[in-house]
This record gives C-alpha cells, sequence and structure tokens, in this order.
C-alpha cells in the first residue's frame, strides 16, 4: 500500500507527486554527490493544494510529504517513493516526523504568533529526514501578518525546505504567494470511488458504503466517519427530520437551540479528550511540583494554553453546524431536484418519503430560497454573529419558505 492509495480519485495529482517525489530524490542524491542540478526537475519549494471540502486537500500534501520522506530501499532500485512502510513514510503519514511540521487553525485565523517558530524553523536543515516540510493545513486562514511571514519564507527559501499550502481555492492564498507556488486542483471523487475506498479501506459492508458515500457526496472524511460512527448517523438522521418540525415559530426555536446544542456537545467532548492531557502535559514540562503548584512566571504560558482551547473549541462548534447545514443544504437540493422532474441522483434516497411531502407542498422558488436561507446562516457564522442568532433566522427563514 503506497501513500498515494489514500487519495481518493485524485489519479492525475497522484502521478504528478509521484514524479515530483522522484525528482526530488535526484536533486538530494545530486547536491549529496556534489553535481549539477537537473534543469528539468519537477520538483519545486512551494506548493498549493486546492479542492472542495472533502476532496482530500490535506490527505494529498501530507502524502507528498511522506513520499518526501521515504527512506524505503526500494527506491535504490527504482522503486517509487511513498512506499507507505517505513519509517519515514509512517511517521509522517502520522504527524510525528520531527521534519515535518504541520500548522492549522485552532480559532478562525492562523495568527503570527502561531507562525513565528514554524517560519524561523523552516529555514533551518532538516533534523533526521532527507526535506524540512512546513504544511499549512487552512491557508485560507493566515490572517495579513501571519501571511506576509509565510511570503518571506516562500521568497527566500531554504535549499532543503518544502512549503505545502492547502486552502478551498487558488482565490484564498494572497496574489504573492500563489505566485511563488505550484498549484495542484484536487476534484471531487465519485460517489462510487468514496464507496469502494470505504470498502476496501474499513470493511464497510456495501450497501451501507454506498449510502455513506451518496449521502456526502462525495467527502471522503464525512463519508468515512458516517460509516463507522452509528453517533452521526443519529444526528443526520435528526437534521433530516428539522424541515418537517418547522409548522409553528416556537418549533422553528426548539429546532434551532437543538442544532447549537447538538454541536455544543461535539466541541465539549473533544474538549474533554485532548484539553486535560494538553494542561497535564504543559504542566509537566514547565516543572510542576507535586500538588500541581506551578512555577513562578508560567501563569502566562498556562493562559495562553486556555486561550488556544477555547478557540478551538469555538470552531469544533461551528464546524460541526457546518456539517448540519451542509446536510439541510443537500436535503432542500433533492427537494429541487424532484419539484424539477431531473434525473439527478437523489443524495437522501433514505428520507425519499420526506423529500417527496415536501417537494409536493412547495414550488421551486421557495426551495431556492430556503438554500439561499441555508447561505446566509453559514455567512452568518463565519463572520462570528452568534450561532443561536445566526440558527434562528435560518429556521424562520426556512418555516417562511
Amino acid at each position: 500500500m503506497t501513500v498515494w492509495d489514500d487519495l481518493v480519485g485524485q489519479e492525475k495529482v497522484s502521478a504528478v507527486l509521484d514524479a515530483a517525489a522522484r525528482d526530488a530524490d535526484a536533486l538530494v542524491t545530486a547536491a549529496a554527490a556534489d553535481q549539477p542540478l537537473p534543469e528539468t526537475s519537477k520538483m519545486t519549494h512551494a506548493w498549493i493544494f486546492t479542492g472542495p471540502p472533502g476532496a482530500g486537500r490535506n490527505q494529498a500534501a501530507r502524502a507528498f510529504a511522506a513520499a518526501l520522506q521515504c527512506v524505503s530501499p526500494d527506491r535504490a532500485l527504482g522503486g517509487s517513493p511513498g512506499c507507505g512502510f517505513c519509517d519515514g513514510c509512517h511517521t509522517a503519514l502520522l504527524g510525528t516526523h520531527a521534519d515535518v511540521t504541520s500548522v492549522a487553525a485552532v480559532g478562525s485565523e492562523i495568527l503570527v504568533k502561531d507562525m513565528r517558530d514554524t517560519v524561523r524553523k523552516s529555514f533551518t536543515s532538516p533534523a533526521n529526514g532527507r526535506w524540512q516540510i512546513i504544511l499549512v493545513e487552512d491557508a485560507e486562514r493566515l490572517n495579513e501578518k501571519s501571511a506576509n511571514a509565510v511570503l518571506k519564507a516562500v521568497e527566500e527559501p531554504a535549499p532543503r525546505t518544502v512549503w505545502l499550502l492547502c486552502a478551498p481555492s487558488i482565490e484564498d492564498v494572497l496574489p504573492t504567494i500563489r505566485s511563488r507556488c505550484r498549484h495542484l486542483n484536487l476534484r471531487t471523487p465519485s460517489v462510487e470511488a468514496v464507496a469502494d475506498m470505504l470498502m476496501r479501506r474499513d470493511g464497510i459492508e456495501p450497501e451501507v458504503a454506498a449510502s455513506a458515500a451518496r449521502a456526502t457526496q462525495g467527502h471522503v472524511d464525512r463519508a468515512r466517519r458516517l460509516a463507522t460512527d452509528p453517533a452521526a448517523r443519529e444526528r443526520r438522521a435528526a437534521v433530516l427530520k428539522l424541515p418537517l418540525r418547522l409548522d409553528e415559530v416556537g418549533a422553528c426555536l426548539r429546532a434551532a437551540q437543538e442544532l447549537v446544542d447538538a454541536a455544543a456537545e461535539d466541541a465539549k467532548q473533544l474538549a474533554e479528550e485532548m484539553d486535560g492531557k494538553e494542561a497535564e502535559e504543559l504542566k509537566a514540562a514547565l516543572g510542576a511540583t507535586q500538588g500541581g503548584r506551578m512555577p513562578r512566571g508560567t501563569a502566562g504560558v498556562m493562559k495562553e494554553l486556555e486561550d488556544m482551547q477555547k478557540r478551538r473549541r469555538t470552531r469544533t462548534q461551528r464546524d460541526s453546524l457546518d456539517v448540519a447545514l451542509g446536510d439541510l443544504t443537500a436535503f432542500y437540493r433533492d427537494v429541487l431536484a424532484l419539484q424539477l422532474g431531473t434525473r439527478v441522483a437523489l443524495a437522501n434516497a433514505d428520507a425519499e418519503d420526506a423529500l417527496e411531502r415536501l417537494a409536493r407542498a412547495g414550488t421551486p422558488e421557495s426551495t431556492l430560497r430556503r438554500i439561499e436561507a441555508i447561505a446566509a446562516c453559514r455567512e452568518a457564522l463565519d463572520r462570528n454573529v452568534a450561532p443561536l442568532l445566526a440558527v434562528e433566522a435560518m429556521t424562520m427563514a426556512l418555516r417562511a419558505g
């Protein structure tokens, strides 16, 4: 199993990255032997991975990082980098490789203080691996200051440093940064490809795999979660029942509260899993005495950790809400398809009775207005509007049609 096997439906991207990884090997070999570098190399120091949600931008970037760090002995015999089994591949894929640094937005932005150490590290030589790799998972969330810090590092990179930036679209990255990067665009994988992956890699029953892939419309991560997590299926089922409940104002407000509460519960579960462990590890690193007493001068560091955890809880809640809003959008799109008599396959075939009921009760125009109301809610959440207010406004608009 190579590192490219996780890139579902991205054969062209995999081929480009495989060729670049081979040329990267040649660059390392030439530099070690003090030979001139190849002029036609497909390898470059900075890459941008774009594509719709669920296409696998981060997975593609991490697979490429693993291929660049691959230490398989088969490479010397002409094998392709990225075996998936060696120590370099394994640690890069797990996120524990010393020379692969990942940066992700904790809150709504990647702050410059979160990038300083990473940018500084990008100018150092690899400690153990073949390359120093910086993977920015949410490049669209770089604010002005942090983007400028990245720009300076990309403009004059160290000889063995590679930047991998991931964003929804090329327009989400500063023009000055993207002009110095090679761009790869991933496409949404087909429902059939995602279902096949779930059966091969996760051992999911064919019917469950097909249903999860169809419901998420090619979103690989969500399809895997839906197929393997009963709680995720229950939450989706509850969301799909919501349109039938909005018959009065009180029901709209209750439905909004339930959506927000479910998202808050997701954030709480993540916090319970991670916050305590992070706090204990930091206390131990700072030299906490027996009984938990902290040394003087460490209160500020603990406060920074608490602030970061609070930003992460907020983002987790809004990401969870966004999943529910995506399910609602897909539901009303199916309603619209029935109203227009198209032959598009329904994403929510398991809720066909509810879809037909709403299709008969409304018009295509009212369904479009409802889809627009969901989009407006998403935009409001992006502008940091209080989640309950944004969702209440949406449920009232869904009732009005």
